[in-house]
Order: structure tokens, then C-alpha cells, then sequence
């Protein structure tokens, strides 16, 4: 029986983990044979063995399939921890999760974990899914479009593991990790469907002249103006590519799929602009994007910079509010894709872009609007933010508090 450490630990626990095979510590069994068609809107919650690469995180409370129970199913006891026996990479098939309730169906091509008592579920399940047991599963897969892995490779693992109350403590710092990163999640899709409703009511409908939600003391029609009656706008160009005298400078090169960043991949140098059709764009000037997978996508600049074809560049004319062009460009996305991109393909064109009859309201009313969504915008990145740092803070504790 070996032992060994991981780098970081949870205060006041210093004895070393012991290692052994994961046989010596669990007992195994197999869900029985469900598929996708045999999910139903309502019934007896179900897991199949897809969903843990596509749902379920490391502990499973909540199951949002269903299927009626056939002859000889194999029921959750709470507890539980499942792994997937199919997959599409051996990398994949080496995920486990808890299934926390009693009475779930456990579909085929799950293998199932019972601890013995002094191993937690949860810990078992972060330790496959992250530590060694993750690597070695992986090595032991077996196929080539479809990878196995069967309970019996599994009972070969060496699993390190604390004693039963630093493991406790491991899973209960993890649980509050993801506690924290699915509230600022739901706040997050909370908001971002909060401006989609608006985005939807604070613009006239088709047709229409008014929106349905208007702030306090503004009446009066919304009248139409094409976007080369409000505004100037340009595109850019490249440097030509390889050029070692034209790239490598100071000046940030925005691409169209960039337009929200702020950074760029690419700097080109003086001369670069002065040998192309590239064109300089200062912080807050609107960039709409012409080209590709990202045809229809606005932002304001968040730096100064160069642009490139793909990019046009709307600077607007006094008594015309930048936030609210900004997002009555980003309502209407579909709708100038649907029309002028057939299927989504091809791309756009300045051209194209003038000609749009845009709904306007007061230049008083424009930057009311527009205040409203930079203030629901900035709420928005400050939550996804939240997110993501709490999930760069999960991965570094991940890779740092079991032993590889």
C-alpha cells in the first residue's frame, strides 16, 4: 500500500494519502439498456450515459429526462457514482458523477460505483474525473470510433485518497464552488434573457410606429432614416500576408470575429497601414461585422485600432445616440441576415448596410435607451465574469488538490 500527497491541501490535514485499487474499496455493477427513445415528457427520471458529457456536473440532484420503467431496471440508491462505458475518446469516457437521490432509472452503458463507507462518492467521482484514476482510465479505454471501458478496468485503478474527513472536506469545498458558479450562471441567463425581452419591446414591431415599453414623458412616432442619413461609415483592409515589415507593430489589427474583445491576436506596423487599405478606428466607434460566422455581430470598439474588410466601421452623426444604433443593430441581426444572406451564407456589405431604414425615436429618447442596455450590459459581463473566474479558480484547485 503506497502513499503519497497532492499540492494543496485543506487546513490542518497532513497525514499522507494512502493508494489502493479502487477493487479493494467499491463494489461495481451495470445499468441496464435504455435508449433515447425510450424518453418520455413525463415518467420515472432517467440518466443515460450521454448526458454526463453533456448535462451533468459532478454531482447530479436534479433529472430533467423521463421514461416509463420496464422489467428489471436498475434503480439509484443515492450515492452512486456513475461512469460512462461508451464514448467518443478516451479523454471523455473518464468522467464520473454522484447520483445524489434514490429512485433514478440508470440506463445501459453506465457503469456503477458503490463506495465502501470510508470512501466519499463525491471524492471518488472528482478523483476519476481529475487525478490520476482520470489518466489511467483513459489508458485502458478500448476501440477506435467508439472507446469501452468496462467495470473490470475499473476495479484496477489505484485510487489516493485522504481520510474519510479530508475527503468530506475536499467534496464540500467543491459543492460550494459549484453552488456559487450556477447562482451567478442563472443570474447571468437570468439577465441576458431580461434584454432579449426588452430588446423586443423597446423597438417598434414592424410595421408599427411605437414600441410596447417606453420611458416615462416620451410620445410621439418613431420615424425611419436609412444609416447613410444618420451616419459615416468605412471598412478597412489587410497588409499583405507574410510580410514581415507589416506586422509584429503597435497598432492592435481587429478581425471581424474580435469586434467584442479588447485585444487582438495580430499587430501591424506603420507601414503596414500605409501599404494597405487598413483603416485606423478609435475606442467607442461602432464595428459591425460583414464577413463569415460573424456576419451581423456589432459592438463598440473597446480600443483603438486598425480594421479589416471585414469590418465596417459606423461613426454616427451628431444628435444620434451610438448605444442605441449598437442595439437596435443587434435586434435586428435575424432579421437582416434572413434577408440579405440566404440560408446565413455569403457575406454582407457596406452597401447593404446604408440602405437599412432604422426605427428612431428623439435624440433624448436615443440616449435614455441607450443608458438602459449599457447599464444591463455591463451587469451582464460583471456576472459572466464572475463565472468565469470562479471556474478558472475550480480548474487550478482541480489540477492541484489530488495527486497525479
Amino acid at each position: 500500500m503506497s502513499k503519497t500527497i497532492p499540492a494543496i491541501r485543506i487546513r490542518g490535514f497532513t497525514d499522507e494519502w494512502e493508494q489502493r485499487k479502487l477493487g479493494d474499496i467499491a463494489s461495481f455493477s451495470k445499468g441496464t439498456g435504455y435508449s433515447k427513445a425510450d424518453l418520455q415528457d413525463s415518467g420515472t427520471p432517467i440518466i443515460l450515459y450521454g448526458r454526463l458529457y453533456t448535462k451533468y456536473e459532478t454531482v447530479i440532484g436534479e433529472v430533467d429526462t423521463f421514461a416509463d420503467e420496464k422489467p428489471n431496471s436498475v434503480f439509484s440508491k443515492g450515492g452512486e457514482v456513475i461512469v460512462p462505458a461508451s464514448g467518443e475518446t478516451a479523454e471523455d469516457i473518464s468522467v464520473a458523477s454522484v447520483v445524489e437521490k434514490e429512485g433514478i432509472l440508470l440506463g445501459g452503458d453506465l457503469n456503477i460505483i458503490t463506495p465502501l463507507a470510508d470512501l466519499d462518492s463525491t471524492f471518488l467521482a472528482l478523483s476519476i474525473s481529475n487525478g490520476k484514476p482520470h489518466n489511467d482510465m483513459a489508458k485502458m479505454a478500448q476501440g477506435k470510433s467508439v472507446v469501452h471501458l468496462h467495470n473490470s478496468d475499473l476495479a484496477k485503478i489505484n485510487l489516493s485518497y485522504p481520510s474519510y474527513e479530508e475527503q468530506r472536506q475536499i467534496s464540500h469545498h467543491f459543492k460550494n464552488l459549484d453552488h456559487l458558479i450556477t447562482l451567478y450562471q442563472r443570474k447571468y441567463n437570468s439577465l441576458k434573457q431580461v434584454k432579449k425581452y426588452m430588446l423586443q419591446r423597446m423597438f417598434p414591431k414592424q410595421g408599427e410606429k411605437v414600441p410596447e415599453i417606453r420611458f416615462a414623458g416620451f410620445t410621439g412616432d418613431w420615424e425611419q432614416r436609412k444609416v447613410s442619413e444618420i451616419t459615416s461609415s468605412y471598412s478597412g483592409g489587410t497588409p499583405q500576408a507574410g510580410n514581415s515589415e507589416y506586422y509584429d507593430g503597435d497598432i492592435p489589427f481587429i478581425r471581424s470575429g474580435e469586434i467584442h474583445d479588447d485585444h487582438t491576436e495580430l499587430f501591424i506596423t506603420n507601414k503596414g497601414m500605409e501599404n494597405s487599405s487598413a483603416k485606423m478606428v478609435s475606442k467607442g466607434d461602432i464595428l459591425y461585422a460583414l464577413y463569415g460566422a460573424t456576419s451581423g455581430e456589432v459592438s463598440r470598439s473597446n480600443m483603438d485600432g486598425a480594421i479589416n474588410q471585414a469590418i465596417l466601421a459606423i461613426i454616427p452623426e451628431p444628435n444620434y445616440n451610438a448605444d442605441f444604433l449598437v442595439e437596435w443593430f443587434a435586434k435586428e441581426k435575424s432579421n437582416i441576415i434572413d434577408r440579405y444572406l440566404q440560408g446565413g451564407q455569403g457575406n454582407l456589405s457596406a452597401q447593404i448596410i446604408k440602405k437599412i431604414d432604422v426605427d428612431l425615436p428623439s435624440y433624448e429618447e436615443q440616449c435614455k435607451i441607450g443608458d438602459y442596455f449599457v447599464e444591463l450590459n455591463n451587469l451582464i459581463t460583471l456576472y459572466q465574469r464572475k463565472v468565469d473566474s470562479l471556474k478558472e479558480i475550480k480548474k487550478f484547485m482541480l489540477q492541484n488538490m489530488f495527486p497525479k
